[in-house]
This record gives structure tokens, sequence and C-alpha cells, in this order.
């Protein structure tokens, strides 16, 4: 069954913060302000873009993506973060990821000094104020998850976070992916046996099934057979929520024992968590008897905001964001139902291979395609005219903001943007992603923007449509990285805004002499060792091997010799053994460009077989870039700075144009340890919230300055060392 619970703690912080009230303060229908239909894409870079140019030999077929464009305006130079945690962390914040700390995908070990706080004037808190009701569907990422204890222990806002941090609703999931796929189809796969795909496929396959028992969670049953219409009876049964046992009838009154429907599965079996509006939170096991959490991710994603949305009283303003998690790995088929009369057939697929890997991409975003045009329609924004979107969000009162969150992932990546250089990177595959915006606050719909814009500037934007300037409304303490975007939609003419451009990844927050362990990932004939998945599973179900201590689950997923506690150990092995070295992910990447003219920064700890030791190195690269078709990327062959080129003064004045506006933006941070609650100064406020965090837990809060997982008295020294009140530098 699923659990209903109601957190006496979020309700009193979130009292405290923002204040409670029974009042309805939102705008009368004469004045009220437009809706928000916030629709992210997970994992989609603008390299998978038709309506920009792009999406290489083979693009998906995206025709509601299309419309939308072609209904609004397409900002053809957006730079989000390389990774989902520090996007999304912007996008609602509006302040680069050096201010907050989010900067790389949250894990479960990252110390709640790396997750948004509920300090922060996010975008739902500050629309607040306009009378508008927000709901967010789908994947947050913005706050640590409850996977496990240690993920538990490190998210102070525990299973509340998005109530806590200004939503009126919830359903989804807070991790940053779907689970791996489960490779015994439910249980069922015989010893030494591994379904790929999290499905038993047809008799053409190893293994594979033309007819068996399908098994709900429920204890019902219905035996399927392979037909025209449905030709692999696993994967059917997959994708209505059961569990497919080869070759059996049902059996009457029981399920077999070998069934198991407390396993997740990829994008077809999560466990689910509900926030509501009153503080509190319901979650959906994979085996609750409602089959809440058994069902395709991008349908249900689409229904509960569909259902939503309809529910919205008259006159009274909305946000729905639909955080699809499409296209995250793992790759795996959507349902048949979702996608165009001639696809390829994917069934028989193994979706661990590389090639499979690339089709199945393709699959998850046109399928997403189409419910986003089912969401667009059913909610009353647009319509079919012969199968074709047509899209009437001035009628509707709705502004729309289609956005990628970083850039594809390396096995999706379409030529000639550079899978080697993408997600997780600063260079131009990782953080240049597809924005769109329709709506009723567009002229000129249609048209491209060809001016730098960040993802902090949706931020900015969001606030813009709802007739509020956040410089105004977020306190200075909390300094804002974003410009304005509304002049772009209402000025078909206007200049560009942005001078220069910022990306940033880094290493989150962990506790003091933590490491994540090192997993080697394969990029085509290279590979590259990171250090991002803190589990032997994260790391084999994306298709790398484990150097970390192994958990004993995959003994063929792990590294050749004994486990190492960082990349540069692992060289250090290979060197010792004569192999090839890995290339490392650095540890810090930064990038900041102009119109034409792009530099990086990278620092990367590797071992240097000449010292015998690791070795920690930054280096500076410097490329001309842009947004043509095709576009001139940052491709390690076209460094400017390499040996043997001297740059022509134009190129020595951009240099030092951008090296100068890299350090401004860095020297703009400044450390304030005390000040938990980032409001400038430390003083008796800063006392109340470190009890209030200490009562709580006493485990990871924004309170926990030196960084231990603990929040206690030695954190309340670095608060009293002064005097009270003292401003932050």
């Amino acid at each position: 069954m699923h659990y209903i619970l109601k957190s006496c703690y979020a309700i009193a912080l979130v009292c405290l913060l923002y204040g409670c009230s029974n009042t309805n303060d939102s705008s009368g229908p004469q004045d009220a302000p437009p809706n928000i239909l916030f629709i992210i894409l997970d994992d989609v870079g603008i390299d998978q873009m038709q309506a920009f140019g792009y999406g290489g030999a083979t693009p998906p077929q995206t025709p509601h993506i299309n419309a939308i464009a072609g209904a609004g305006v397409s900002f053809r130079n957006l730079w989000a973060m390389p990774e989902c945690s520090p996007s999304r962390a912007l996008v609602f914040e509006g302040r680069f990821p050096l201010r907050t700390n989010v900067t790389d995908a949250i894990l479960a070990v990252d110390l709640a000094n790396s997750q948004v706080p509920p300090y922060e004037s996010t975008t739902p808190v500050i629309l607040r104020e306009r009378g508008y009701q927000s709901a967010l569907f789908g994947k947050f990422h913005l706050t640590g998850s409850n996977v496990n204890q240690t993920a538990t222990d490190n998210n102070p806002l525990g299973f509340t976070a998005v109530h806590q941090l200004g939503w009126d609703f919830f359903k989804g999931w807070q991790e940053g992916a779907p689970f791996p796929i489960d490779t015994t189809a439910g249980g069922v796969a015989a010893e030494g046996v591994s379904y790929s795909c999290g499905f038993v496929p047809g008799s053409g396959s190893p293994n594979g099934s033309d007819a068996g028992a399908c098994y709900f969670v429920d204890s019902s049953c219905e035996e399927l057979a392979s037909s025209e219409q449905a030709p692999t009876p696993g994967r059917t049964c997959l994708e209505r929520g059961g569990i497919f046992v080869p070759d059996a009838a049902c059996s009457v009154g029981s399920v077999p024992a070998n069934v198991d429907f407390t396993l997740q599965n990829g994008y077809y079996v999560g466990e689910l968590l509900v926030n509501q509006p009153d503080g509190s939170y319901e979650i959906y096991p994979p085996d609750d008897p409602s089959g809440a959490a058994r069902s395709y991710r991008s349908i249900i994603e689409s229904n509960w905001a569909i259902d939503w949305i309809r529910n919205q009283s008259a006159g009274v303003p909305w946000m729905a964001t639909v955080s699809y998690s499409s296209a995250h790995s793992p790759f795996q088929q959507p349902p048949t139902s979702l996608l165009p009369p001639d696809s390829v057939p994917t069934a028989g697929f193994d979706c661990e291979s590389a090639g499979d890997q690339r089709v199945l991409s393709n699959q998850m975003i046109e399928s997403m395609d189409r419910e986003i045009g089912r969401v667009l329609v059913e909610s009353g924004i647009a319509t079919f005219d012969d199968g074709a979107l047509q899209l009437t969000p001035e009628h509707a009162n709705t502004m729309i903001v289609v956005l990628g969150d970083n850039g594809t992932y390396a096995p999706a990546v379409k030529a000639p943007f550079n899978p080697v250089r993408s997600k997780g990177t600063v260079y131009q595959t990782g953080v240049w992603t597809p924005l769109i915006v329709a709506g009723s606050l567009v002229e000129e719909p249609g048209r491209d923007v060809d001016a730098m814009v960040n993802i902090a500037d949706v931020f900015q934007l969001f606030a813009e449509i709802a007739g509020i300037d956040v410089h105004d409304v977020v306190p200075p303490s909390r300094q804002l990285d974003s410009v304005a975007m509304l002049p772009y939609l209402e000025n078909p003419a206007q200049q560009p805004i942005r001078e220069t451009n910022f990306a940033q990844l880094g290493e989150n927050i962990q506790p003091v002499g933590y490491e994540v362990p090192p997993c080697v990932i394969p990029l085509g004939s290279a590979a590259i060792c990171i250090q991002l998945f803190a589990a032997q599973s994260l790391c084999n179900s994306e298709g790398g091997v484990w150097w970390g201590e192994p958990d004993g689950s995959n003994p063929a997923g792990v590294g050749a010799g004994a486990p190492q506690s960082s990349c540069c150990a692992v060289n250090e092995y290979q060197a010792a053994n004569n192999a090839k070295p890995y290339s490392v992910q650095p540890s810090s990447q930064l990038a900041m460009r102009n119109a034409d003219y792009k530099l990086v920064q990278a620092t990367t700890t590797n071992w240097d077989v000449q010292s015998s030791a690791c070795q920690t190195e930054t280096v500076t690269e410097f490329y001309a870039v842009d947004e043509g078709i095709p576009p001139k990327l940052d491709n390690e062959h076209a460094d400017l700075l390499a040996s043997g080129h001297a740059l022509t003064p134009a190129e020595q004045e951009a240099y030092d144009g951008l090296s100068l506006a890299l350090e401004d933006v860095l020297d703009s941070n400044v450390s304030c340890v005390g000040d938990g609650n980032r409001d400038g100064v430390i003083d008796e406020l800063d006392i109340e919230q470190l009890q209030y965090w200490r009562e709580l837990t006493g485990l990871s809060s924004w309170y926990d300055f030196d960084l231990n997982g603990l929040t206690n008295e030695a954190d309340l020294a670095f608060i009293t060392a002064g005097s009270l009140p003292r401003d932050c530098p």
C-alpha cells in the first residue's frame, strides 16, 4: 500500500520562511497574468533538434516541438550548465553554481551544502506574490533524495523537499534519473539470463517467448500471445504495468514466487512521490496495488500535468512544470502506441548496445514529443487540425517555454557534434541546448534569436511574464546572474543584452575525507575515468567499469586490478602494469564566451609518470565558435592556443577580455561561513536556524560549516566566534 504522511517540520519551516495564510490573494480574471507551461527535456541538446537546423542524418521526428517553434521564438544561442542539477537550480534561482554550491549532479553522498536550500527565492515563491499556483511533475533533482540511508541523512528536507522549496503540488521523483533497467524482468529471468531492456523479448531473441502469463500488481493475470498488433507479449505486458512469465498459463489464486513487484525497472516502474499543498506527502512503492508506480514515465508525467491544469480555478494564474525524464539514460523502448507507424522495430534490441541506444534515444524523444502535443491539446492550449498541432496559447492566456537542461549524453550525440565533449563538459555539445518560447507575449512568431542567453535568464523570464522584476524582490545578499529576456519576445529588433556567457561544472560538497569512487566509461574507441557515480550499479548501468570497492552485484563490471580510490589512482595502476592510461574528467570546468570566441579552463588531477605522483594541472583553451549550420565547434584540434598558433590582434583582444570577464565572475562570489541562510549577515537568526536543523535530525544541513555531515555545537562556534550581528564581506 502507499503511505500518506504529514511533515510538521516541513509546515513549520515553510510558515517561518514564507508565512502561512488561508486567504487567496490571486488576481482577478480581468488582470490575471499569463499562465506558464514549462517543459523540460532531459539530456536533449541542440544537436537533436531539427527545429534548429540540426539532428544529424537520422534526427528524431518532433513535429509538436517544431510547431511550438513555428508559433514562437527559438533561441539559438542558449547555454545551460553541463549537468542537470546545476541547470535546474539555476533556472529556478537565477544564481550561478559557484554561488549556490550546486556545481554537479546531486548524488546521495552530497551534503545539504550542495542542495538547494529553503532560503532561496525560487520561482514558485516569487510567483506566489502574483497569486500563482505552481506544480511540478516528473524529475526534480534540486536536492538529494531518500534512495538510501546516506541520501536520507544528507537531505534535511526529506520527502517534502519540493513543497518546502515553494511548489504547491508535486508528483514524480526526487532522483536524477530512472532506476537502472531490471534485467531480471521482474524476477522471472532464469539464472544466468539477462533481459537487457527489462522485458522478455520474442522468440526470435535468446531466451525469448511468444506466449505467457502477464501478472499485475493487484494479483490479476492475463494470458498473452504474439499478435500482429502486439508481436512481443513481454513488452506488451510491461507497457501495461505487468510482469510477464514466459511459456506459462495464469495460475489460479496466486502469483508465482519468482514474480517480484518490488523491483524498479527503468522508465516503467519507479517508486512515486507526491507532495500535497498542505505539506503532507504520499509514497507509492512499485508494488502498490493501485499500480500508480507502474507506467511509462512520459505518459504519466503528461497525465498528471493535464489533470492538474484542468482543475485550476478560472482567473487564478498557474505555472506547471512538466519535467520529463526522457531522454535520460537508461535507454529503453517507449510504448509502441507513442511511436510513428514507420518506426524501426526495437523489441529485439540490446539496450546495452551503443548502436541500439542511438535508435532508442530517437524513439524516446519522439514519444516525448507526442506526449507534449497531448499535454497542449488536452489542457486547452492547442488543437489538432488534420493531425497537425495548432497552438492557440493566446486563447488560454498561456506562455509555453521548452528547454533542454544540458547537452546530450555521449551515446546519443548527433553529428557533427562531439560525443567526447558532450554532457558533463563545458564544451558546446555539453552546454548548448534548445530553448523555445511561445504564447501571447510573442511578437512576430516563427523567428530566431541569435543573441547569447543563459539558462539563468529563463528564471528572470518567468517573473517578467508575471509582471515581476526579480532584481527588486530577491534580496541583494543573494546575487542574481540573470538578465532580461522579455524584450526579445516583444521586440523583434531587440539588440543583444548579454555581452558574455558563463558555464561551470565542479565537484559538489561531500563529507571531509570522502571521495566518489572511480568509474571508467567507454566513449567509442576511447574511455574516460569519472568520479560521479557513488554506487557500482549506477556505473555499470551506464556501461561503465567500476574501480571502487565492488558490491558483488556484477563481477564482470569491475576493474582489472585492485579497487582504487580515485581516477588518478586508476591511472597509477595502469602505469604500473604498462597499460594505456584513461582520460580523466576534470574536477573543475569553467567556460566564458562572447559573440565569437570561447575560453575554457579545466583543472584535472592525474597520475604523472615522471614525478610518480598525482599532479593537479589547470589548462586554458581558446576557440572560435558560432551557431552556423554546420556550427563552428570547440573541438580539440580547433584550440587557438595550441602550439605553433600565434593569436591575431582580434583573437588576443577577445582572449584578454574573456579572461578578465571570467576572473570578475569568480571574484564576485565571497564565502561567508556562519551565514547559513544566505541573508548577508551573521546574527541571532542564524543561531535560531542552526538550532532548528540540529533539533530536526542533527545531521547534514546548510549550517554544517565543518562539513562532517552533522549540525551541532561545533558549527555554532562559527556563528558565535565574533560579535553579532556582523555583515558578510
